[in-house]
């Protein structure tokens, strides 16, 4: 066996001998589905009346579950699921619970072969029709007496993707089996789904619809208190941490999932920072490092039109213009195309993708009037020069804006 690094073993004792913050930090994952959950039992309820049909023999109604991102729908899916599983072990019914994140699994193939692999048959990852595939799980369904319900989270990314197609043959699949049984619930964020799907799939899908608003503060701070009782080791938060995390995520839609990743992130720091306490500093800090991180992701996914505009931008701003407007971001963009090769895009298209970078927060912009002339907008960065650089120049994988890296535009020449 190799002999061990000493250096790296004393980095090994020196976080294992730091003070420890977390008893179980998968308590705040947004994954974790704990055994109770605050402010939700008229939803138990409900999903529980339709689901015990389960067992007794019968068919459950499709179920459409729909509000905001962190509102507590999967949450509240899975756990009454789960429960029903329970149950109906060592019934005559076997029940077979498949949950599915349609974000990670949005197309028709990859659905069908997941639901085939959860009843142990076997599908290529690529290379049969898809109908095929359909064919192999409906067959393999209907083998037995089994009853197998169906959680399709985030269901408008399968349908944003790969259109009806599916979702429809699922909703439809009652009709086809002879011995077996199934019933989907459907769930989604985007309260707009419904009027995009099929009027077809929608009256398959929302036999039974359940909304969930929003966490109010207060319910935050309930769901914020139970988890950390579960994550942390006593006395090493102080209470206003619970407070603190609460009120950020009710001013960010009552979002569950982000106040939980914000307490864990604020123990986290307090971890790496060696301290046997987490206070609202470390709050404060981890909401920071967040926003800087999701910007990060946000500029690294935009395509690399979006990242000429905005680097025009940058461009203008760190060579010294004190006000830059619409006109000035188009000439120093349309520079930078003959430069690197780019198709160089119309000044509306290009106002679309300010738009874009405004929506997100990157830069900010105030509408001018110039009189007879028109209007255009004055505009500046919301976020530090050197994130701008960091990501769009030092990390772009193409290559090209590297080669503008210090270019100064003609209209700010001596």
């Amino acid at each position: 066996m190799d002999t061990p690094s000493p250096k790296v073993d004393a980095m090994i004792d020196k976080y294992l001998e730091a003070p420890q913050i977390f008893k179980n930090r998968e308590a705040l994952n947004h994954s974790f589905v704990p055994d109770e959950l605050p402010h939700r039992d008229k939803h138990l309820d409900r999903m529980v009346s339709i689901l015990i049909s389960a067992l007794r023999g019968g068919t459950p109604s499709n179920i459409f579950l729909y509000g905001k991102t962190g509102a507590g729908k999967t949450a509240v899916a899975r756990l009454v699921l789960r429960a029903i599983a329970s149950k109906g072990r060592g019934t005559n019914m076997p029940l077979i619970p498949s949950y599915i994140n349609c974000n990670q699994f949005s197309t028709n193939y990859s659905i069908l072969r997941k639901l085939c692999k959860k009843i142990d048959i076997e599908v290529p990852f690529t290379g049969l029709p898809t109908d095929e595939v359909y064919s192999r799980f409906r067959d393999g369904l209907d083998s037995a007496e089994q009853l197998m319900i169906i959680i399709l989270d985030e269901v408008d990314k399968l349908v944003n993707k790969s259109g009806n197609d599916v979702l429809y043959d699922l909703t439809r699949m009652k009709v086809d089996l002879e011995r077996a049984r199934v019933s989907l619930i459907g769930i989604t964020n985007d309260l707009r789904f419904k009027s995009q799907i099929d009027p077809r799939v929608l009256s398959s899908l929302s036999e039974e619809e359940l909304f969930f608003a929003p966490y109010k503060a207060t319910e935050l701070q309930t769901i914020l208190e139970q988890r950390a009782k579960m994550a942390f080791h006593p006395g090493v938060y102080d209470y206003g941490v619970i407070t603190l995390c609460a009120a950020i995520g009710a001013r960010e839609h009552g979002d569950a999932r982000r106040a939980l990743h914000l307490l864990k992130v604020s123990g986290e720091l307090a971890e790496t920072q060696k301290l046997n306490k987490v206070t609202e500093d470390h709050v404060k800090q981890a909401r920071n490092h967040i926003e800087q991180k999701t910007i990060n992701t946000f500029l690294e996914t935009l395509p690399i039109q979006s990242k000429t505009v905005l680097h025009s931008i940058y461009l203008l701003e760190v060579n010294g213009k004190k006000e830059i407007f619409s006109g000035d971001v188009y000439d120093v963009y349309s520079e930078i195309c003959g430069i690197v090769g780019l198709d160089r895009l119309t000044l509306r298209r290009i106002s679309d993708f300010v738009n874009e970078l405004i929506m997100h927060g990157i830069i900010s912009a105030q509408e001018i009037s110039r009189g007879r002339y028109g209007r255009t907008r004055r505009m500046q960065l919301s976020i530090p020069q050197e994130q701008v650089k960091k990501v769009l120049v030092e990390e772009d994988k193409t290559g090209r804006l590297k080669q503008v890296i210090d270019f100064v535009p003609t209209l700010l020449r001596p």
